[in-house]
Formats: C-alpha cells, sequence, structure tokens
C-alpha cells in the first residue's frame, strides 16, 4: 500500500530569528491526496513526537466546517487530531493547552496561506482558543518599533489568578536561588500550580542555578523565577522557568505562565501593556496586554520557520 505523506513543519515561536526562542512541530494530518485514509493510530502519534524531540509536537486536523482558500470562513477551525491528547511533550506527557504550540500552528497555517482568514480557532481537550494574526504597533507593542511590516499571532487567555505559598508547604530551593534576594513567592491557582518566586533584579534571575533535585520536590507544574528588567531595557520583566518533572528542565519559552505574570507585573507597574523577556539560553519576548476588567491576557508573540517537509505513514 502506498504510503501517505503529511505535511509538517519546525516553527520556533517567540522569537523573529531562527534557532531562539521555543520550537515546536506542527503537523498537519490531511494527507497529499486530500481522502482522509485511516485513522492514524495514537501509538503513530507519540512516537512521531518523540523522533521529533521538540518541547511540543501539535497535530492539526482541519474542521469539517472550515473550507480552505477563497471559501474559508472568516475564522477557520482546526482540531487536535487525538481526543485524548493535545500535545506531546518530550516524554509524552499530556498537555491540555500548549501556548507556543498554539501560536506556531497558527503562524505555519497563516503563513503558508493554508488559511486566507486572520484567525484561526483551535478546538483541543481544554476548549476553544483563538489565534489571530495581527501587526505590531507602538501602543500594544512599546518596544516592536521597527517591526510593523512583521505580523504576530496573538492569543487570547483568561487570567490564572496567584496566592500566597502557605509557609507550610513551601519547598526549599536555595540551590537553584544561587543566593538571590527573594521577594515574594506565590502559587498558581489553577488546573496546573506553577512556584512563582519573584527575585530583586534581572542579574539575579539570570544567575539562578537550576537544581533539578530541589525543583522535583515542588508538587505542581514548575517553577517560575522572576524579576524586574534592567533599567533602560525594551522589557518590563523577565523570567526563567523550570520544569524538570515534564522532561524539560528548562522552558526556553513558557507563555501559560504569564497569564498570571501579566496580572501581577501589571499591578506593580501600573500598566496594562507589557513586554516581557525569558532569559532562557535560547531566549524569546512575549508581548502582553492585562485586561484588568474581563481578566483576560492578550499575548502576542512573532514566530520563524526553520523547517519544512513531509511526513511518512
Amino acid at each position: 500500500m502506498p504510503k501517505r505523506a503529511f505535511r509538517y513543519v519546525v516553527v520556533d515561536a517567540f522569537t523573529d530569528a531562527p534557532f531562539k526562542g521555543n520550537s515546536a512541530a506542527v503537523c498537519l494530518l490531511e494527507d497529499d491526496a486530500g481522502d482522509g485514509g485511516e485513522p492514524l493510530d495514537e501509538r503513530w502519534l507519540q512516537a512521531v513526537a518523540a523522533e521529533f524531540n521538540t518541547p511540543i509536537t501539535a497535530f492539526l486536523t482541519r474542521s469539517a466546517s472550515s473550507g480552505a482558500g477563497a471559501a474559508a470562513a472568516v475564522t477557520a477551525q482546526f482540531r487536535i487530531r487525538n481526543l485524548e491528547k493535545t500535545y506531546f511533550t518530550l516524554l509524552i506527557v499530556q498537555s491540555e493547552l500548549c501556548g507556543h504550540g498554539t501560536l506556531a500552528a497558527a503562524h505555519y497555517l497563516i503563513a503558508s496561506g493554508l488559511v486566507e482568514s486572520d484567525a484561526i480557532e483551535f478546538v483541543a481537550k481544554s476548549g476553544r482558543l483563538t489565534a489571530k494574526k495581527v501587526f505590531a504597533s507602538k501602543d500594544a507593542c512599546p518596544s516592536a518599533q521597527n517591526t510593523c511590516s512583521k505580523f504576530m499571532i496573538e492569543l487570547d487567555f483568561p487570567v490564572i489568578p496567584v496566592a500566597k505559598c502557605n509557609s507550610a508547604e513551601m519547598v526549599s530551593i536555595p540551590q537553584t536561588l544561587n543566593g538571590a534576594s527573594v521577594i515574594n513567592e506565590l502559587q498558581t491557582v489553577s488546573a496546573f500550580t506553577d512556584l512563582i518566586v519573584e527575585v530583586s533584579s534581572c542579574d539575579e534571575v539570570d544567575n539562578v542555578s537550576p537544581n533539578t533535585a530541589e525543583l522535583v520536590q515542588f508538587p505542581g507544574r514548575g517553577v517560575a523565577i522572576t524579576g524586574p528588567a534592567r533599567e533602560g531595557s525594551s522589557c518590563d520583566f523577565v523570567t526563567r522557568f523550570f520544569s524538570p518533572k515534564y522532561g524539560i528542565n528548562e522552558d526556553p519559552v513558557c507563555a501559560s505562565v504569564h497569564c498570571s505574570l501579566a496580572p501581577y507585573w501589571g499591578k506593580k507597574l501600573g500598566k496594562q501593556n507589557m513586554t516581557a523577556f525569558m532569559a532562557s539560553p535560547r531566549s524569546g519576548t512575549l508581548y502582553l496586554h492585562w485586561d484588568e476588567e474581563a481578566q483576560r491576557v492578550q499575548i502576542r508573540g512573532e514566530a520563524v520557520t526553520v523547517m519544512v517537509g513531509s511526513l511518512l505513514a
């Protein structure tokens, strides 16, 4: 039987340069013949994700109500092929929602011309998420003054609230903090729990020395260490995020944690529009808008396609 070929790309999200930001593989599960073929086995999807060896692999299927080309609806619709799982991490652990994976998928669909609309609705196990094509503006993205000809993808998320850590449940991470002065310690209140540690400076964020043995003791998803940006910087705050339980010792760029960081820093700085920098070795930039009244966070980012090809099944 002839093999079926599926298009795939590898996209670096939250960056305007290749080999920076956070990498994601995106597979469109429509074969070139267009006949649909037999449903793909979940084990095959997991094997593909392991083969790509990127932090996230997103498998997309066009919804029946979403046509292609000029016949496409105002908002194109795509769903995840496997109803039980949406994105796959390095350890093939279920991830119901991934910001950089969704941004990478939207960038691919729009940049390649596979959809002509400026909005895409993704239907995943966690619900529906709309990604929009937008252009940088000085008001929305103060530091992106020279990128008006490039488009960004905007994701709209609900705010994830935070609460003071219970001292009895605190996790000690002195080796990871490497002498940093702790200003505040918080936990996110959501289906997944993150520990957020605010330190006094961006230099202390840079000097963090992640100790996996300490970090895995935290019962939640991961640990974010954040601090104010250097004076005169185009950014407002900097962050590093560690999630060794999920096989990601340091997340290059974590979008979801900014659903908590945006309102936290927004209140501290008195701002609605902010630029956030992820100070991982790959680094990445997120442009944030915090809507306090609606309790929403819009996250914008650029992306770069670094690899295209065909996947055989």
